[in-house]
């Protein structure tokens, strides 16, 4: 337990000690150098930005993890759909699987011109989110499905369990820590996907999400906006990494080995 209770420690410590000495040696080269703020902004003007642009800033991020978590409800619920059809009927795997490696293989940043050709500008935003978060879940969960123990399986029929029986409450359960692994890739992966589409709207001249803000203050030279918005970003990726291994530790801490030893 106390050695568990050191690790924790170090674990909340040292990034954080991290994160001050690289703002004090970010602020020292700032001044050291005299970098103007158009070129490089010191952490005091940063955070000057953030407090006096929070109103239009908050708004850019509100608009980002809407279709942030659109995105990734939309393929949390068809790559473990698909997932599942995948694993019960074969010739489907074998029909679509190969077409979801090739949209997951083509680089978002060149879909995301073509969809804003041909969908209004919030449906391919949110297209693009539910491109790039879509394999993760898919591939995880259909991986998962197929590693079941035969044995297990074998037993469940001995019993004359059904098909669906066997998918829920053998299959599932057992698929559950793949899942959630592909869950946490997805979560990220559709903040960026939004982040691609934002930036692709905003050189068309539409968007207000808060990579558009990004992009607005590269144009007008607003460097400390620019930091402002990235760092909220980061934050807001970081936040959603967060929030779901809490809920993967959640569902897991009290039978999986996984998160069993992380509480040892």
């Amino acid at each position: 337990m106390k050695r568990a209770g050191h690790e924790t420690w170090l674990r909340l410590v040292l990034p954080l000690a991290m994160l001050g000495l690289s703002v004090l040696a970010w602020d020292l080269a700032v001044r050291g150098f005299a970098i103007p703020p158009y070129v490089l902004p010191g952490p005091g003007v940063v955070a000057a930005a953030l407090i006096d642009d929070r109103v239009l800033l908050w708004q850019s991020l509100l608009v980002t993890l809407t279709i942030t978590f659109e995105g990734f409800m939309l393929a949390c619920i068809g790559g473990v759909a698909l997932a599942v059809a995948f694993n019960q009927w074969r010739v489907a795997e074998f029909a679509l699987y190969p077409y979801a490696v090739i949209l997951q293989v083509t680089p978002v940043v060149a879909i995301a011109p073509l969809l804003l050709i041909y969908l209004p500008q919030p449906l391919a935003v949110l297209a693009c989110a539910w491109i790039v978060a879509f394999f993760p879940v898919l591939a995880n969960t259909t991986l998962g499905l197929n590693s079941v123990d035969r044995n297990l399986v074998a037993l469940f029929q001995l019993y004359k369990a059904s098909r669906w029986q066997v998918l829920l409450r053998l299959k599932l359960p057992a698929a559950l820590p793949q899942m959630l692994a592909g869950l946490r890739i997805a979560g990220g992966l559709s903040l960026i996907g939004a982040v691609v589409a934002e930036i692709a709207a905003g050189s068309a001249g539409a968007g207000s999400g808060l990579a558009y803000r990004i992009a607005e203050s590269g144009y007008r030279l607003n460097i400390a906006r620019m930091f402002a918005a990235l760092l909220l970003l980061s934050l807001a990726g970081v936040a959603i990494f967060f929030v779901l291994s809490a809920l993967s530790h959640l569902l897991l801490r009290r039978w999986h080995e996984s998160a069993v030893q992380q509480e040892r």
